[in-house]
């Protein structure tokens, strides 16, 4: 059977993930993904009401005509979990395709909202569900398993294209993490037997965000234990407390929420995507918040908040807010730019619960908001985080479950992708043999 891979987006910069695999006829795409920088760098763009092609010539979503070249139908559409740079271009591409979008349930969820929120393109593609563990016939001779691997974000899978020719596994994206706080381990065992049934591995691709980091990526964990003694550490300040995460993160949401009670405040959640994955989490039964646990997206409900706190005294509250990147429309900025009701005071205390994406953009919109709170007096507690992806240690441990015949590094530059280069190349493979460094639109044929 011929096996041929095209790499569509993420193959020359973090984000717009889009790769398609053929096997014989069947086609399967793994994510479709939105380059958020590309939009933020400009004011007022409102992707939802743009054309996908005005969306390609900025850079925000995969350029997908190169699928034009690629003999074949179109089985299915796989997001590997709800992150925008793997779901964020669903809405724009995926009615092309006269194929079902299939994704775990909490990202099926986060799929449907962004369809709904459409406002150029009708999207009318089936929606499946799969979880973790099960399998999917696609065409005669293929197969679509989910393998659970653990990020930061909940309900997230590698999924597994099964061939005649060995599987295909698609490695976007994942840390090891053998005690989370929210969901279940990664799932080892069973991408070591992949790696030792039938053909084995045909080829694997992989997320290198972290390839040049030593060691191993800590678990969630961590991170809670981290937070935890942050927040003891200030228990007995008698000012504002404001803490900021991944809107997506569930299980930090849900460390924060937690330790806001322990310290006698009561927690609420503001901005719209914080109710937005919040709520979702909540009504799919992935986590349990307190009943009486407050969520607000609207702007006019987030300033009564804002009000009702300071009426009531901020050191009976932790707002859980938008921001952590600078982004200029959320919480956190808009709080430091004196936006607000909320109003900063020496001494108070911003909590950090993400370290900044690398990426010139964020990098800047953090710095200046950083500066802003600085400004107000704000005491800034900074990268209590652990990563979603693996470091140099997860990947040598990867390769050696999977044995793969062919490695393609995604998920970065050029130069990101040299130190993952390094390490497969000590681990045996070879840059134009087997381990393929490519970029966006590229073909790489791995059998005839």
């Amino acid at each position: 059977m011929e096996v041929e891979i095209a790499t569509i987006g993420g193959y020359e910069a973090v984000g717009r993930q889009m790769t398609a695999v053929r096997a014989g006829d069947d086609v399967v795409i793994f994510d479709m993904g939105l380059n958020l920088s590309k939009v933020l760098i400009h004011d007022n763009v409102e992707t939802e009401r743009m054309h996908s092609l005005d969306l390609i010539d900025m850079g925000a979503i995969p350029d997908d005509r190169v699928m034009s070249d690629l003999e074949g139908d179109v089985k299915a559409i796989v997001p590997t979990h709800g992150h925008l740079d793997h779901i964020g271009a669903i809405s724009k591409l995926a009615h092309r395709y006269d194929a079902p979008i299939v994704a775990t349930p909490f990202t099926i969820e986060l799929v449907k909202q962004q369809i709904k929120g459409e406002e150029k393109f009708g999207v009318q593609n089936d929606l499946q569900k799969m979880e973790a563990g099960e399998t999917m016939q696609i065409g005669e001779r293929t197969e679509l398993e989910f393998v659970n691997v653990t990020h930061s974000i909940i309900d997230a899978i590698n999924p597994v294209l099964h061939t005649p020719e060995g599987a295909v596994v698609y490695g976007l994206d994942k840390r090891m993490d053998h005690t989370p706080v929210l969901g279940d381990p990664i799932d080892m065992k069973r991408f070591r037997e992949i790696g030792r049934e039938g053909e084995g591995v045909l080829c694997y691709i992989e997320d290198c965000t972290n390839a040049g980091r030593k060691g191993r990526t800590p678990s969630e964990s961590v991170a809670r234990r981290h937070l935890k003694d942050v927040m003891q550490s200030i228990e007995h300040y008698d000012g504002g407390i404001v803490a900021t995460t991944f809107s997506s993160h569930i299980a930090r949401v849900k460390s924060l929420v937690e330790f806001a009670e322990d310290i006698g405040r009561q927690p609420v959640l503001l901005g719209r995507s914080m109710e937005k994955y919040s709520g979702t989490a909540e009504r799919l039964d992935f986590v349990d918040f307190p009943d009486d646990l407050g969520m607000y997206g609207h702007r006019k409900s987030v300033d009564r908040t804002f009000k009702r706190i300071m009426n009531e005294g901020k050191e009976n509250f932790l707002p859980i807010v938008t921001g952590h990147q600078g982004e200029p429309r959320a919480m956190l900025t808009r709080m430091g730019r004196g936006e607000t009701p909320y109003e900063l005071d020496d001494g108070d205390k911003v909590l950090f619960s993400a370290r900044v994406i690398p990426e010139p953009t964020n990098e800047g919109q953090r710095y200046q908001s950083e500066k802003l709170l600085g400004m107000q007096g704000a005491r800034i507690y900074d990268d209590i985080h652990v990563s979603g992806h693996l470091r140099e240690e997860g990947h040598y441990e990867m390769l050696q479950a999977l044995q793969p015949q062919h490695v393609i590094p995604a998920h970065q530059s050029l130069k990101g992708f040299a130190p993952y280069v390094d390490l497969a190349e000590n681990q045996g493979y070879k840059v134009g043999r087997d381990l393929h460094v490519t970029r966006n639109g590229n073909m790489i044929q791995l059998t005839e």
